[in-house]
């Protein structure tokens, strides 16, 4: 394994998606373990992501709760809206499935968890996003759970922080679950 970076997010984004290149999918083990968390905690309507490549896969929650999905918007300023999971049928420029323009909206406030995808979370849950802040600027006033899902080898003592960032309330990968203290 690579040596942990230093200092800026732009290095341990580097540092990321050089470990993630390298492992093997595990989303199955990850799954298991995120729906028991989720039935435990009563969970019903989730906002789960639509895998990236390399990113864990929880589209198999699907049969146990109602998931939604993002949109990315990027006028009058960036942000994500919510939308049911069958409406992501169109390929973001990301490279992910999501809804288009027009698919009804559902409030965050409907919500009961929302899942955190991430190329590295800390053991503090800080989340290494892809830079954009879109989860940094939806999720401030958010009552319900939030789920950093990650694989284990992406879980580090301490990243880089800033104010703005949200953390995580639980951490998620094929290894099991642990609550953020």
């Amino acid at each position: 394994m690579r040596p942990l970076p230093t200092a800026l997010k732009s290095n341990w984004r580097a540092w990321a998606r050089d470990i993630r290149a390298g492992l093997p999918d595990r989303s199955e083990a990850l799954t298991v373990h995120l729906a028991a968390l989720l039935h435990a905690q009563g969970t019903r309507r989730v906002l789960a992501y639509r895998a990236l490549p390399g990113e864990p896969d929880v589209s198999g929650l699907a049969a146990q709760f109602e998931l939604l999905t993002t949109r990315a918007r990027w006028k009058p300023h960036p942000h994500l809206t919510l939308h049911a999971w069958d409406t992501a049928t169109e390929l973001s420029r990301f490279g992910a499935l999501e809804p288009p323009a027009d698919a009804p909206r559902i409030p965050l406030e409907s919500v009961d968890a929302v899942l955190l995808p991430a190329l590295a979370f800390d053991e503090r849950g800080v989340r290494l996003g892809y830079g954009g802040g879109f989860y940094d600027r939806l999720l401030p006033g958010f009552a319900g759970l939030t789920i950093g899902v990650i694989w284990s080898d992406l879980i580090v003592p301490e990243l880089p922080t800033e104010a703005h960032d949200i953390r995580a309330q639980w951490l998620a990968s094929e290894t099991g679950v642990q609550a953020i203290q």
